[in-house]
C-alpha cells in the first residue's frame, strides 16, 4: 500500500481539528451508525475544556488504496515545540488559513519551520463562506509570508485549496460545488502532490517524537521509521543525540494508527508513522534502532524557553487538607516525567531542595501543566512568572521580544496602542482588517505582556484578539511598571464572615466567598490603592438583646472577582504566591507573618 505522510498546520481556531474529524468521516473510518464525537482529535480533558488542541496526534485514513497519515498540531505559540518536533516525521504540510483572518503569528512559526526543513506545503483557504472573508487579499498575504520566509521556486508554487472543513468540502476554485461538494479533492491532491516517503538504505532507525503513558504497555514512543523493517520481540537499542547509549530492550507491541484506533503490526516498515511500546528510558528525540547501528539520527533543534516559574513544596496552614501529593519528591518524579515527553520545558532544581525552577514558551504552557497536576492530586505553590534572559558576547543584558498583533474595533485602538506604549512596546503595522476593525502589529518586551491579556479585554468590552509570538531577544528595554493597587490581606486565621466582609467593601473588591477558610498573610480582595492592607475578615457581629426597631438589615455582597488559574498567574507579584490544591486557588504573600514581610522586603521575594 503506497504511503503519504503530511501534517496540518495553522493559527489557533482556523479549523486544524475540524478538518481532521472531517477526513476520518468521509474516508470511511466510522461505520454509518456509529456515533461521531466532534474535534475527535481533542482527547484531553483540559483541550475539550479551552478548546484548543495541546498535544500533536496522528490518525490515519485510507483513499484510493492509499495510505495517508494525518499528525494534527497544536495552533497556539506556547505548545510550538510539539510542532517542531513532528515536521521531521511528515513530508508535507496542509497550511490551513482562515480566509477572513489571513495568515497569523502562529501560521508564520509554523510556515517557516516546515520551509525550513524543506517541505512544500498545500494551503488550504478554510471558511470561505464567512461574511467577512477576503479570499483573494489572503492568497496574495499568503504568498508574501512565503516570500518573506525565504520559500525556495519549489515552494513558492504552493497548489491552493478553498473550502469550508466544518461544511466537508473543498475545491480547486473559490466557489462551491454545485453538488454540495466532499474533501475528494483534497484528498487527490495530497495523493499527487506529497511525495511519497523517502526510504534511507540499512537496517531499522526511527527517531522519537511523541511520548505518552500507558497503564498496560508502558511507555509508548510515536515516530517515522527512517530505514529497515522492525518486527515484534525485535532486539533494539536507544541511542542518545550524542551517539551514547541509553538502553537495550525488546519491543512489545508495534502499533499502526487505523483512523481512531490502533492496531497492533506483526511488522512495520520504513516510512510508516508506527508506535513502539517495551522500551522504559527512551524518549523523544532519542534514536530507536537496530543493534548495529552506531551513529543516532539527527533532532529537529528546538527553540529555547522564554518563561521561567518556581514551582514549591505548598507551605500554608492549610497545606495537605485536599491534596494527595504533597511532598518534593512526589513533584520532582512528575515534572521530569513532564520534561521527558515535552522537549520544551526545562526543569532544574534550586539550591532550596523543596522548589524547581520551570521553564517554558509561556504562560499558557506552564498554566496547563498547573492544571493536570491539580487534577492528578497536587498540592503546590507557583511563584510568578518571570522572562528568562540572557547576555551577550560583549555582556549587554538580552531579553525576549514577541511580536504582537492585535485585532480590534477601532474606537478602542487608542487605549490598546497607550497601554502597548506603556509596555515598552514599538507599533510595527496598523491597517483595516475589514467590518471597522484594525489590526495593529507590535514588537513588545515578554514581560511587559505577562498579565496583560485580561487588561486588555477589560479596555475593549471584550471585543480584542491578541496572540503573540516569540520573535527574538534584544537589548534590555528598562523597567516596566507593574500592578498599581495593593492587596488586602487577611491577619487571622478561621472562615471569612459576610458581615466583615460587607464592611470591607469599601476598601476594595473581595476575591473570597464568605465561608472561605483564609489565614494570615492570605489575599483575600484588592485594595483601592496602591498598598497592602491587613485586614480582619472573621469578624462578626455583636448579639446583644436589644430589639432592633426595623427590620434587621439583610447583608448583600457584591459578587466577588473570581480569580482563575490563568488571571491569578499573571496577576500576583514577585512577592506573592499563588497556592494549587485540587479543590482550591488561593493567593498568599511569599512571607506569611507580617514581621517577615518587612524584613525581607522584595528584595528577598526577588533573590527567592
Amino acid at each position: 500500500m503506497s504511503l503519504r505522510n503530511i501534517a496540518i498546520i495553522a493559527h489557533v481556531d482556523h479549523g486544524k481539528t475540524t478538518l481532521v474529524d472531517e477526513m476520518l468521516k468521509q474516508s470511511g473510518v466510522y461505520r454509518e451508525n456509529e456515533r461521531v464525537q466532534e474535534r475527535a482529535m481533542d482527547s484531553g480533558d483540559i483541550e475539550k475544556e479551552r478548546g484548543i488542541t495541546i498535544l500533536a496526534k496522528a490518525t490515519s485514513v485510507d483513499w484510493k488504496g492509499n495510505r495517508i497519515n494525518i499528525v494534527d498540531t497544536p495552533g497556539h505559540a506556547d505548545f510550538g515545540g510539539e510542532v517542531e518536533r513532528i515536521l521531521s516525521m511528515v513530508d508535507s504540510a496542509i497550511v490551513l488559513v482562515d480566509a477572513a483572518e489571513g495568515p497569523m503569528p502562529q501560521t508564520k512559526f509554523v510556515v517557516g519551520k516546515a520551509l525550513k526543513v524543506g517541505l512544500r506545503p498545500i494551503v488550504a483557504i478554510n471558511k470561505i463562506d464567512r461574511p467577512d472573508a477576503r479570499v483573494d487579499e489572503v492568497i496574495n498575504e499568503v504568498f508574501d509570508l512565503f516570500a518573506a520566509l525565504d520559500a525556495t521556486d519549489e515552494q513558492l508554487d504552493f497548489p491552493i485549496m478553498y473550502g469550508s472543513g466544518r461544511n466537508g468540502w473543498m475545491s480547486i476554485g473559490p466557489d462551491r460545488p454545485e453538488d454540495g461538494g466532499t474533501l475528494a479533492p483534497l484528498f487527490d491532491l495530497v495523493l499527487e502532490h506529497v511525495p511519497e516517503p523517502t526510504v534511507e538504505e540499512g537496517p531499522f532507525r526511527m527517531i522519537g517524537t511523541i511520548l505518552e503513558a500507558n497503564p498496560f504497555l508502558g511507555r509508548i514512543i510515536t515516530g517515522r521509521i527512517y530505514s529497515g523493517t522492525v518486527k515484534a520481540n525485535q532486539q533494539v537499542k536507544v541511542l542518545h543525540g550524542d551517539g551514547s547509549l541509553i538502553e537495550t530492550g525488546r519491543i512489545s507491541k508495534i502499533l499502526s494508527f487505523r483512523g481512531l484506533e490502533r492496531v497492533a503490526l506483526d511488522e512495520a516498515h520504513a516510512g510508516d508513522i508506527v508506535a513502539i511500546a517495551g522500551l522504559s528510558k527512551g524518549t523523544v528525540a532519542d534514536t530507536f534502532c537496530d543493534p548495529s547501528v552506531t551513529e543516532p539520527l539527527h533532532a529537529q533543534p528546538i527553540d529555547p524557553p522564554t518563561v521561567t516559574m518556581s514551582f514549591m513544596v505548598n507551605d500554608s496552614p492549610l497545606a495537605g487538607t485536599e491534596g494527595t501529593k504533597v511532598t518534593s519528591r512526589v513533584i520532582r518524579d512528575r515534572l521530569l516525567r513532564e520534561a521527558e515527553g515535552n522537549v520544551a520545558l526545562k526543569i532544574e532544581e534550586s539550591g532550596a531542595k523543596d522548589s524547581f525552577y520551570v521553564s517554558g514558551r509561556g504562560e499558557l504552557q506552564l498554566a496547563v501543566l498547573i492544571e493536570t497536576m491539580r487534577r492528578e492530586g497536587f498540592e503546590l505553590a507557583v511563584s510568578r512568572p518571570r522572562v528568562v534572559m540572557h547576555k551577550d558576547e560583549s555582556g549587554q543584558l538580552m531579553e525576549p521580544i514577541e511580536e504582537v498583533v492585535i485585532d480590534v474595533d477601532e474606537e478602542h485602538s487608542g487605549i490598546v496602542v497607550q497601554k502597548m506604549a506603556e509596555r515598552k512596546a514599538e507599533m510595527t503595522e496598523l491597517r483595516p482588517s475589514g467590518g471597522n476593525r484594525q489590526r495593529l502589529v507590535f514588537h513588545a518586551p515578554t514581560r511587559g505582556l505577562i498579565g496583560y491579556q485580561s487588561e486588555l479585554l477589560t479596555d475593549t468590552r471584550g471585543t480584542a484578539v491578541m496572540n503573540r509570538l516569540f520573535h527574538e531577544y534584544q537589548a534590555y528595554k528598562g523597567d516596566i511598571a507593574g500592578r498599581t493597587n495593593g492587596v488586602l490581606l487577611s491577619n487571622m486565621s478561621g472562615e471569612a464572615v459576610a458581615y466583615a466582609m460587607f464592611n470591607l467593601e469599601s476598601r476594595g473588591p473581595m476575591i473570597i466567598e464568605p465561608g472561605d477558610k483564609v489565614y494570615m498573610g492570605m489575599i483575600i480582595g484588592i485594595h483601592t490603592r496602591d498598598n497592602d492592607l491587613e485586614v480582619n475578615v472573621l469578624k462578626a457581629k455583636q448579639l446583644n438583646n436589644i430589639r432592633a426597631a426595623g427590620k434587621d438589615e439583610a447583608i448583600k455582597l457584591t459578587t466577588p472577582i473570581r480569580m482563575t488559574l490563568d488571571r491569578s498567574l499573571s496577576w500576583i507579584q514577585d512577592d506573592e504566591l499563588m497556592e494549587v490544591t485540587p479543590k482550591s486557588i488561593r493567593l498568599r504573600k511569599r512571607y506569611l507573618d507580617a514581621t517577615d514581610r518587612k524584613r525581607f522586603g522584595k528584595t528577598g521575594a526577588n533573590a527567592a
